[in-house]
């Protein structure tokens, strides 16, 4: 999800007249990151050679998360073979794999002493596997330096090699496995040309069939041009699929090639949303303007897991 938002306004400017920025709402307006703990991520994340897709995205939520000590790290480099219209991060032709990049995201989440750590990665469909071995690789290396630490991937969808790449990812023992349905099925065209929405949810499906115990989780974005009635039923195709936790946050523009904002979603329309969803069986819901997929991704596992541990207990009774 993107940062900063520009709009290309339809009207004819005079010749050399720059695109006006479009102006956010109050709501959704942050600080510019300037703190002491933000600095000292950002340097750890330099010297250990890790891309952050806090950075890479534009996450508006940098200044927060990074202040707090908490990153998202982005694993397969920083360049992505696809080009979807919501996104910031770069496209063209990756760099190979960098083989101590497991080892270097353990070491940063020792140093970070993190209690939960989230692990993305760009599409590599230059990849035989996809990039799913270094997930693994990743996952293990944690296991192994941070073992008390919980560990969240949120993943492509290994295009032509899905199901291989999920068993090996599960296999390894995620805590969370998250794979992001961005909008709804009408807007996949225009907004997520290189992929497929039922793809998308039978990959979470397959999940669960390897190992119910692992979380899986969605989001989207809302403010692309979608309807109301077309957010509910993503949200019912993603119950189908078992899909313990939802995310909804608002779509910014990162620069103005990308899709513009159809709308500005409102907080008390995204606590609507979220009421509709937790009425729909979600362990998790997390929906405001400022939502992103990692935001508040420690403490929103630990509410989850214990969302699930009452359910539990609730059924023996």
């Amino acid at each position: 999800m993107g940062g900063d938002m520009n709009d290309l306004s339809s009207a004819p400017r005079p010749e050399g007249e720059r695109p006006k920025m479009q102006r956010k709402p109050d709501w959704i307006r942050v600080k510019a990151p300037v703190s002491k703990g933000y600095q000292e991520t950002r340097k750890l994340m330099r010297e250990l050679n890790l891309h952050t897709v806090c950075e890479e995205a534009a996450c508006p939520n940098i200044g927060e998360c990074w202040t707090k000590k908490h990153a998202t790290v982005m694993i397969l480099g920083d360049t992505c073979t696809r080009a979807c219209r919501f996104c910031n991060i770069k496209t063209g032709m990756p760099m190979p794999v960098d083989p101590l990049e497991p080892e270097h995201t353990a070491t940063a989440a020792a140093a970070m002493g993190l209690e939960h750590i989230v692990i993305t990665s760009v599409d590599r469909d230059d990849l035989p596997d996809r990039g799913a071995g270094q997930f693994v690789k990743v996952i293990n290396a944690l296991r192994r330096e941070t073992p008390n630490t919980t560990i969240e991937i949120l993943t492509p969808d290994f295009k032509g090699r899905m199901k291989q790449s999920i068993a090996e990812i599960c296999e390894a023992g995620p805590d969370v496995f998250n794979h992001n349905l961005e909008t709804v099925p009408r807007l996949y065209p225009t907004i997520r040309p290189g992929a497929r929405y039922y793809a998308s949810l039978r990959l979470l499906e397959e999940v669960k069939v390897h190992n119910p115990l692992i979380f899986t989780k969605s989001g989207i974005m809302l403010g692309l041009g979608e309807g109301r009635l077309e957010v509910h039923q993503v949200m019912d195709d993603m119950r189908s699929a078992d899909i313990d936790f939802i995310t909804m946050g608002q779509y910014l523009q990162p620069t103005p090639k990308h899709a513009k904002v159809e709308e500005f979603v409102t907080p008390k329309q995204f606590a609507a949303y979220g009421s509709i969803a937790r009425a729909k069986g979600f362990l998790q819901v997390a929906s405001s303007p400022l939502t992103r997929s990692s935001y508040h991704a420690g403490d929103d596992f630990a509410e989850m897991r214990a969302a699930r541990e009452a359910k539990l207990a609730k059924q023996g009774a």
